[in-house]
């Protein structure tokens, strides 16, 4: 499947962006939908439409007749403690953009061939030791219950003749965004190390491969279903805070204690810097996605030239 309309959902944001400059490269007309004009501006040639993530509008006409559908909107996890009216925005943030979304998919005189899902490996739990991928049940907690709810608002879109596609997302390695600046910015000051017992596995994926995965399943048009777009060799975090320090020319010596983190952050310490998830692509390997950096030795090492 190649050419036509891609409307996408969360265009300005991390991975959004990302998504934006691979499809514009290729033969693909990019609707952007936006709650504001875009700053920095989107590409050339991308169409910017507004909209509130909740209501009908205008950008209902660019979904009549598309492609595809890409939905990476919601509230970012990481800014912010986790209070009560913080959790209704991470739900609601997620959840109410891809009803507004299904609701003019299903309404359009042409529907739209795939819808694209984001999610999360949060999807998970914390499994600890044991290998996760697609077929493994969902875990518990909050994070948990919030992918569980965010994948459901879209299941409508499984109807026949249309395509739908879940990703679960690791955690995603890229410049400007992301988990990324966190994760380098305590080497820079001589301060890094590993997060709690450092024994926790981290299941990541570089931001040009979370790109290339997406733009993967709207092109095939014979994969719908959940697919982890997770790098096939997670690692340990005082492992990833290794690599960090070497490419960096800095130690990684100098550990956070769990306890801290729970002091600093509350509940979202144990669901997010603490959770332990070691999972595996299956199903996307084995549709025969190749990974541009399966490794996190050579991910980082892009990252930091």
């Amino acid at each position: 499947m190649t050419g036509g309309r891609v409307v996408i959902a969360g265009a300005t944001g991390f991975i959004g962006r990302a998504l934006v400059r691979e499809l514009a490269a290729g033969p693909y007309d990019i609707v952007a939908l936006v709650r504001r004009d875009p700053s920095p501006p989107l590409p050339a040639g991308v169409v910017a439409a507004l909209w509130d993530g909740v209501t009908a509008g205008d950008w209902t006409r660019h979904v009549n007749g598309a492609l595809a559908v890409i939905n990476v909107t919601g509230d970012n996890l990481a800014r912010g403690r986790w209070t009560k009216a913080k959790k209704d925005r991470i739900l609601t943030s997620r959840t109410r953009p891809a009803e507004a979304l299904i609701k003019a998919s299903l309404q359009a005189a042409s529907p739209p061939r795939v819808l694209i899902q984001a999610s999360a490996v949060g999807y998970y739990g914390s499994p600890g030791e044991t290998e996760v991928d697609e077929s493994s049940p969902a875990g518990e907690g909050f994070l948990a219950g919030v992918v569980r709810e965010w994948e459901a608002s879209t299941v409508p879109f499984e109807a026949p003749g249309l395509r739908r596609a879940v990703v679960r997302s690791g955690l995603v390695l890229g410049r400007g965004g992301g988990v990324w600046p966190s994760l380098v910015r305590p080497f820079q000051f001589f301060a890094g190390g590993p997060i709690g017992d450092g024994r926790q596995w981290f299941s990541w994926i570089a931001l040009e491969d979370e790109a290339r995965a997406i733009r993967f399943l709207v092109e095939r048009e014979d994969l719908a279903g959940a697919f982890n777009l997770t790098a096939p060799r997670p690692l340990r975090q005082r492992d990833l805070c290794r690599t960090i320090g070497r490419a960096l020319r800095r130690p990684c010596w100098l550990p956070v204690p769990a306890c801290a983190l729970r002091l600093l952050f509350g509940g979202k310490a144990d669901e997010t810097l603490l959770v332990s998830q070691r999972v595996f692509p299956r199903r996307l390997v084995g549709a025969g996605f190749e990974f541009r950096y399966p490794d996190a030795a050579a991910a980082i090492a892009a990252l930091v030239r």
